[in-house]
């Protein structure tokens, strides 16, 4: 028997205003899946990223990459999911939706210290700072390190981070408001994008060495000046495009850098084992409900009102998570 919901869809790549409302029939569950009603739904850059069409999907398509819910049916060869069971769902697209049918594999049991927007504000953004800051580059106590975008909801849950492994974070953020916020979260030194020369200010709190590794999502805009800011064997992480794809380069680029190293990571090669998606997990679950990292839902939205809530995403709006509520 099939199960009606509510969803957001996609019938051609282009900005918010392709992104509408219809009703959908889901099937039963499958082997290895599992119906999910969804209570709360993350907003994360990945989803634009599928929206314009920069990662290639099918239309058409639901969006969204991260949500929480409750298990309210399973598929045949499901063993360690029950009905009633509350789970956060890393997977998509599909998951802006009232329901949704995910794969088993794909789903985390949620302890109960952890609410579930909380829990959709923060998985994958804090699973992203657990494979960016210990094993992307492995950051070490006393290091000073360069993170763009600081009062995104990645980058308020790396500020906690680092402070948490003794990392000295410098952060760069677009308003005196986001400074603020960064400094709140733990940030040491923050810079604001437009105003402040970074790779001078980097140099100046680095002794003129620069640091050992920069963790850039902004793209295009940055890029250079990210590479400047690297030490002598520094390394590049670009892990985002928000403000386009970065410039081509050729590799002796990296020689006149320093010899730098650079990587372009990607969630899915760093959780691509149920074994590795569930310590990935945990390690970020046992970071929120310690204390030492407290999520910032800065806005949340109606699942009618998802066009609006990307609008705002792009446009630099935002503060901490964006939370959907179906």
């Amino acid at each position: 028997m099939s199960t009606g919901t509510t969803a957001v869809r996609v019938h051609e790549h282009g900005g918010p205003e392709v992104m509408r409302i219809e009703e959908v029939s889901l099937p039963d569950p499958g082997p290895d899946e599992a119906l999910v009603r969804n209570t709360a739904i993350a907003l994360n850059f990945y989803d634009v990223y599928e929206r314009t069409g920069l990662y290639p999907v099918a239309l058409p398509m639901t969006p969204g990459s991260e949500s929480v819910g409750v298990v309210e049916a399973v598929g045949e060869d499901v063993r360690d999911l029950d009905v009633g069971d509350r789970v956060a769902v890393l997977t998509g697209p599909g998951n802006y939706a009232q329901a949704m049918i995910a794969p088993a594999s794909h789903l985390v049991p949620l302890p109960t210290g952890i609410d579930d927007r909380t829990a959709a504000a923060a998985m994958t953004k804090a699973m992203t700072v657990e494979y960016l800051l210990e094993r992307c580059f492995q950051v070490r106590r006393g290091q000073t390190i360069l993170f763009l975008s600081a009062a995104g909801g990645v980058g308020l849950i790396a500020c906690q981070w680092a402070r948490a492994l003794g990392v000295r974070m410098i952060g760069t953020v677009s308003t005196e408001a986001k400074a603020d916020l960064a400094r709140q979260h733990g940030c040491d030194v923050v810079l604001i994008l437009g105003r402040d020369n970074i790779v001078d200010r980097v140099r100046e709190e680095t002794g003129g060495h620069g640091v050992p590794v920069v963790y850039d999502s902004v793209g295009k805009d940055t890029f250079d000046d990210s590479m400047d800011c690297l030490a002598r064997c520094g390394t590049m992480v670009s892990f985002g495009q928000s403000s386009g794809e970065p410039p081509a380069f050729q590799t002796r680029m990296l020689a006149q850098h320093g010899s730098a190293f650079i990587t372009r990571p990607g969630m899915h090669d760093y959780t691509a084992t149920r074994q590795e998606l569930l310590a990935s997990a945990d390690r970020a679950l046992s970071m929120i409900t310690s204390g030492k990292v407290k999520i910032t839902i800065g806005q949340t939205f109606r699942l009618d009102q998802t066009a609006e809530a990307h609008a705002a995403l792009e446009g630099r709006r935002t503060v901490g998570s964006t939370v959907l509520i179906p």
